[in-house]
């Protein structure tokens, strides 16, 4: 069998295992086979018909594999593991291998007028904008579960139109088996917002910067950051700065070289706390935390121990996914310690946000 990878992408790693640290999923087993050099061996087998697709040492490295791309900034030879990773799936996640959770979601954000009447009704930004100006990603994931960031996100820039028949950006269908279909998708959402796209989710920002140019799209702390924004206000806990931490959006991160812009906002309106291992993946990584909850639980928690440690008020996320994923965390260990996502944060700095004391205190 072949043709199933990019020949050339696919030849560029040269086995130096560089990418063995930077792997969450190496780091939890020590196994080869669950490290980015394992898994491009599997992918060459795939490739010369040494191995089936039906194999299940492939099948199972395929779905373990979180898509963080953390071996990508550490890869000498250049390696596009992300997009390797796409090519896999898609070959190896058709039909009944794909997991159904996956394919039920994946027809959910397919239908516009869907997310529109869901966002409507979950009470996401409006507003039309500047003519010819930059929009707002509403998302998909968003728009539904956190409506309150795109009204955070709006309130401090309110030049950003925010149309509600935008639909999904297909970053969902890339990492599920159907990139095709997700090149698609990101094609409608340039087509519909024909100019700079602002998105407060990492995984969009890189998906979209992947198929609509990388001038196209913009994360919203990037935004801001290239606008010379500076924030205002503060947020304060028990008549002191909140202590505030940050976790990496690993798209965010890996794929588009954002990192400094959070933490410069971050540190503008509280005392930022850099957590250990913040730039490592939390395990929510789009649909894995649903997929494969155990494996989630298990990336996420000495992430949890950090933040516990740090004795933060808040850890700040720059995508949906990962929001959900702290925030499911921190309530399993009864933590007093909020999940916000950056856009809320600057927010809560404008109005000068006041708590008198933290939660649990006496």
């Amino acid at each position: 069998m072949s043709g199933v990878f990019d020949a050339e992408k696919l030849g560029r790693c040269i086995s130096c295992g560089f990418c063995l640290p930077a792997c969450p999923t190496y780091a939890l087993t020590g196994d080869e086979a669950a490290s980015p050099r394992g898994r491009i061996t599997l992918m060459r087998a795939l490739e010369e018909g040494r191995l089936d697709v039906t194999d299940p040492a492939s099948l199972e490295q395929s779905s373990f594999c979180l898509g963080c791309r953390a071996c990508e900034p550490v890869c000498p030879a250049g390696v596009e593991y992300g997009t390797l990773l796409e090519q896999w799936r898609d070959h190896q996640w058709q039909g009944a291998a794909r997991p159904v959770l996956a394919r039920w979601l994946m027809a959910l954000v397919s239908r516009a007028w869907l997310l529109r009447l869901q966002g409507l009704v979950r009470g996401h930004a409006r507003g039309k904008g500047e003519p010819r100006g930059a929009a707002l990603l509403l998302g998909c994931v968003e728009r539904g579960l956190y409506p309150e960031v795109s009204r955070a996100a709006r309130e401090l820039r309110g030049e950003l139109a925010a149309p509600s028949g935008q639909g999904c950006c297909g970053a969902l269908h890339a990492h599920n088996g159907d990139s095709r279909t997700g090149g698609a998708m990101a094609a409608l959402v340039g087509a519909r917002l024909p100019g700079v796209i602002v998105t407060t989710a990492g995984g969009c920002a890189a998906h979209l910067a992947a198929h609509l140019g990388r001038e196209r799209v913009k994360e919203f702390s990037e935004y801001l950051a290239e606008h010379e924004v500076v924030p205002s206000g503060e947020v304060r806990v028990a008549g002191r700065r909140a202590r505030v931490a940050l976790q990496d959006s690993c798209h965010l991160r890996n794929a588009l070289g954002v990192f400094a812009e959070p933490r410069a906002l971050i540190g503008a309106v509280a005392d930022y706390v850099e957590l250990p291992g913040a730039a490592g993946c939390c395990g929510a990584a789009g649909t894995y935390s649903l997929l494969r909850k155990r494996d989630s639980m298990r990336v996420l928690a000495p992430k949890l121990d950090a933040i516990a440690e740090a004795e933060v008020d808040f850890v700040v996320a720059v995508n949906p996914g990962c929001l959900r994923q702290l925030r499911q965390g921190l309530k399993s260990r009864g933590s007093t310690v909020r999940a916000i996502h950056l856009a809320e944060l600057l927010a809560m700095a404008q109005r000068d946000w006041t708590l008198s004391k933290r939660k649990g205190d006496a």
